[in-house]
């Protein structure tokens, strides 16, 4: 679980990155799953983006892919979305202590 302080600064990293994972009319498919895992492999935190034709909420959606990839979500803002899995070794991320 991130604290607030963890939170803020995944927050701040994000600011800069683009939407790489984007959720459809399909809903959270094999494929999107597929995709989330290997993005966050190679980068340990991405954003996505949830359209409008998309069958729930950003919320909702983000929760659900993040619990199908052990990720968390940082962040909902709109229809964006900010997950977070940190590598066991190597983390390009040095987040604030507890």
């Amino acid at each position: 679980m991130l604290t607030s302080k963890q939170r803020a600064y995944l927050r701040g990293q994000a600011n800069k990155l683009e939407a790489i994972l984007h959720v459809g009319k399909g809903g959270i498919s094999d494929t999107v799953i597929r995709q989330a895992d290997d993005a966050l492999t190679a980068r340990e935190l991405i954003k996505g983006k949830v359209l409008e034709s998309a069958p729930d909420t950003a919320r909702a959606l983000a929760e659900a892919v993040a619990s199908s990839v052990q990720a968390q979500v940082v962040q909902v803002i709109g229809r964006t979305f900010v997950l977070f899995r940190q590598k066991e070794k190597d983390s390009q991320y040095t987040l604030p202590r507890k």
